[in-house]
This record gives structure tokens, sequence and C-alpha cells, in this order.
């Protein structure tokens, strides 16, 4: 990958780069409210060959005096993803240089990112993260509660929120740097959040994990993965939010929205499609 195939976008004064971590894979037997089947079909409709994989998009933000990621991929847990820090380098960016990591929510990859080796992965960053979010992971109730399958989660997110301990900012909503608006976007989990970039007379929202698999649920909002913390919640924000940035025409961003990293949503009645920025 040449610094040039890199999907970037200018936002007035700041420059919004996509960075692919890689890919994990997802069994359709994940989705409900669709058969399998159907979610095959309308992957290959769009041409998808590899079914069900899902991308994973971290967003490099430049400009305003700030060097920020917008989420760190899964480093490589689960075999996930971990193509991240080279990315960024071949971005033009040290780890070093990172000065805050915002975190649309600590699922594993999102955060899986932030540790190497029990080191954190970016020493200068500021982590900063919604206090809803932060406290569902640390409180030992909910990882009690939490299947097996799910309590590595809790353990890499504890590990994340303690590596940058000195350094964990907690919001409650409004602007978190300049520029960035936290955007409550509630359902998948407890404090997950979007952030919406205004500068001149561009704004862009990074909407996190509003969809796994743009091309299913961008077209049938009512599918829901089983990462939803509350799936009918997930559903009605996704709907609301397409409606929202379909009827504004704002340029969106997601962690699983595919390589090209950027889109916007077009609406024909009550279809939704998403349009890839070139």
């Amino acid at each position: 990958m040449s610094q040039l195939a890199i999907p970037s976008q200018k936002v007035g004064d700041l420059t919004v780069t996509a960075v692919s971590d890689g890919y994990l894979h997802v069994s359709f037997d994940f989705l409900a409210n669709i058969d399998p089947t159907e979610a095959s079909r309308m992957q290959e409709d769009a041409g998808i060959r590899d079914h069900t994989s899902i991308h994973i998009n971290g967003y490099l933000v430049r400009g305003g005096g700030h060097t920020v990621l917008i989420d760190a991929g899964a480093g490589g847990f689960k075999q996930w993803g971990g193509r991240l820090k080279t990315n960024l380098l071949l971005a033009g960016i040290q780890p070093c240089e990172i000065d805050a990591i915002l975190l649309t929510h600590a699922h594993p990859d999102h955060v899986g990112g932030l540790m190497d080796a029990g080191e954190a992965v970016f020493p200068n960053a500021e982590l900063v993260a919604h206090h809803r979010e932060v406290a569902f992971w640390q409180d030992d109730g909910n990882l009690s509660r939490a299947p097996e399958r799910a309590r590595g989660n809790f353990l890499l997110a504890r590990q994340a929120f303690d590596g940058y301990r000195d350094k964990l900012r907690k919001f409650e909503d409004g602007e978190v740097l300049p520029g960035i608006t936290a955007m409550p976007l509630p359902g998948h989990t407890a404090g997950h959040t979007g952030y919406r970039l205004d500068s001149g007379d561009k704004s862009l929202l990074v909407w996190g994990d509003i969809v796994h698999f743009p091309q299913i649920q961008i077209p049938r909002p009512d599918v829901s993965i089983a990462f939803d913390q509350d799936a009918h919640l997930a559903a009605g924000t996704r709907t609301k939010l397409l409606d929202c940035v379909a009827a504004e025409q704002l340029l969106i961003a997601g962690m699983h929205l595919g390589e090209p990293g950027f889109a916007r949503i077009k609406r024909t009645g009550d279809t939704y499609a998403v349009a890839y920025e070139k």
C-alpha cells in the first residue's frame, strides 16, 4: 500500500485519513432478522467476494494543533487485524506523534491496538472515552455476568484503560477537542459514541459501529449483530442516524465501512444505500 492509496478527506482545515487495521470474520449466524442465505446474496450482489469478512478502520485526524487517532484497531487480538501501526507508518505517522486517541467504544477490535506486550503503543497519547463506556468494562458485576466467550473482552478493555490510566480522560458529552464533538449513539455498547468533525463549512461524522456489514445493514437497518448490547436500541439508533445523515448528505466514516473509508448515505423512498467517496 502506498501513501497515495490510503483514503483521505479534507474537512476544512482538518485532514482525515482512513487507516486499515485489516479484517476479522464473523458468521452470519451472529446476525438477527435476516436469513444467512439472504445475507450472502446481498454481499454477492454488492460484489463482495469474502461474504463474512468485516474490515477494521481507524481514523487519523491531523490539524488544529493535534494528531488524533479515532480507535486503535484489534492489534492482532484473536488474529484480527494487526496492520494499523504499519499503515500509520505508511501514512507518515510514528506512534509517538499521536497526542490523543478518541474511543468510539471498547470492544476488542477498537482497543486491541492500544497495548503491545504490556506497553502503551502510543506513549504520548491521551486516551479519551465516554464515562459510561469506561464504567461498564470496569464493573466487576458486568464481568461476572458476561458469557465465557466475552470475558476476554473485559480483560482487554481493562488492560487498555490501565495502560493509559495516567492519561485517561472521561467525558459526558459536547466538544472533546477543538472542532470534534462527541455524539451519543446508544445501543451497541453502554457508551458507544460517534465523533462529528466541523471545520470551515465542512463536516464529517465518524459513526463507530453503526454497521458491521454495510451492504446488509444500511439497506436493512433492522438487521442487528450479536455484538450489540441492546439490539433493539442499536437498530433504532441506526435507522434514525441513516435518516439524518441522508437528509444532510453528511460525509460519514465508520470502523467497518470498508476499505474506501468514507461515504454518503443515499435515500430512495424508504430504502438507504451507501455511496463511497472517491
